[in-house]
């Protein structure tokens, strides 16, 4: 029998300072808690059962590169005791002015393997809008300091629909990043959640978004100009060139398994969506006394039927779609007949085809996918 996958997720939920927009579990004030909480994560990763291969490993945040990177070497060697497959995929995430070349090599010497890097915009006026703590040219010195230390797999974080982005904007964050060939390119709509700074400077007028139309010129224009210059659109928000697709992200669309560390990460094992506690001094002091189960919020045990829906939703997000045979291996179902009325009402709206062995998004689809996952919600 082969052996179960599993990728893993590490939550750091440190910042040097919260953008306007984000809404993630993110802190710029509780830098003290920073080394117990690393300590924390450890003795998670040491009391946590992981018998599967671990084909994935992704450091998210918050900031992961804005704490010390002999604490990411702390966490990665803890992982590495586990049964790490020698072909994973090790992915930190790094936001420019808290980077050195120091920290660089110490990520590339504990066996980190890609760089996702935030970039947003190249036009500092529209950096400041959104509260980055960075300008284009601290971005360009972390990209140049990657490529130097070695790392050829670099993600670059882009966003659409920022307040006052125009396309012209835009042209030029793509002709820019392009020129520097990231072998990775993921393109954001910004989404206001009520409550950030961003939502209150739009309420009071300060800042105005561009229109849906705008928007969605922007989106093609974005896969037209990466589509010409050899990226492949391999997911809504996704482009890449071959043979870098983000392993850890397919898994997740592909409704493998993963396992969340930390305060706040989600973990999806054993068709069980759970995740941790939120509140960062509960999750250090439930982990200290051995008690992981006090961290654990239960969102779905999944029945079947859910699980079934939730692999169309989430292979409809990937451009390429749904392998109908992938279904029936998984399922011992025909989701053609399983969801006959959906899907012929996709159709009919022109926002999905089926082909042969395929179920994927029409251009149109594209533009409205939210109507079609809501069909398998």
């Amino acid at each position: 029998m082969q052996d179960k996958e599993i990728g893993i997720y590490v939550h750091i939920p440190f910042c040097k300072q919260k953008c306007y927009y984000c809404d993630f579990v993110s802190y710029c004030t509780k830098d003290n808690l920073i080394e117990d909480y690393v300590k924390a994560v450890e003795k998670e990763i040491e009391l946590k059962n992981i018998k599967s291969t671990i084909t994935t490993i992704y450091i998210g945040g918050g900031t992961p590169s804005y704490i010390d990177s002999n604490y990411i070497k702390e966490i990665v060697n803890k992982i590495f005791e586990k049964n790490v497959s020698k072909e994973a995929e090790i992915t930190i995430e790094v936001n420019p002015g808290t980077v050195t070349l120091e920290k660089l090599q110490d990520y590339k010497d504990c066996g980190i393997n890609r760089l996702s890097i935030g970039l947003q915009s190249t036009q500092d006026e529209l950096l400041k809008k959104i509260g980055r703590i960075h300008n284009f040219e601290e971005f360009l010195n972390t990209y140049k300091m990657a490529k130097k230390i070695g790392f050829k797999n670099i993600n670059i974080d882009l966003m659409i629909g920022l307040p006052g982005q125009r396309i012209s904007d835009l042209k030029d964050s793509l002709e820019k990043v392009v020129k520097l060939k990231p072998k990775h390119i993921s393109v954001y709509s910004l989404i206001v959640e009520e409550g950030t700074p961003i939502s209150e400077k739009i309420q009071k007028g300060e800042l105005e978004l561009p229109d849906e139309e705008t928007e969605r010129n922007m989106y093609w224009y974005v896969k037209n100009m990466l589509e010409l210059n050899g990226y492949i659109h391999y997911e809504i928000s996704n482009f890449a060139k071959k043979g870098y697709y983000s392993k850890h992200n397919m898994n997740c669309w592909e409704q493998k398994e993963y396992l969340g560390i930390g305060s706040a990460a989600h973990s999806y094992r054993d068709i069980t969506r759970y995740s941790n506690t939120t509140n960062v001094e509960e999750y250090i002091k439930n982990v200290k006394q051995n008690k992981l189960e006090r961290n654990r919020i239960i969102h779905e045990i999944q029945k079947e039927d859910d699980t079934k829906k939730e692999f169309m939703l989430l292979g409809l997000r990937k451009i390429e779609g749904i392998k109908i045979s992938d279904f029936k291996n998984k399922f011992g179902d025909n989701p053609i007949y399983l969801y006959r009325t959906e899907l012929n009402k996709l159709v009919e709206e022109k926002l999905i085809i089926v082909d042969d062995d395929n179920i994927r998004l029409t251009n149109k689809g594209i533009d409205l996918a939210n109507l079609v996952w809501e069909e398998f919600v």
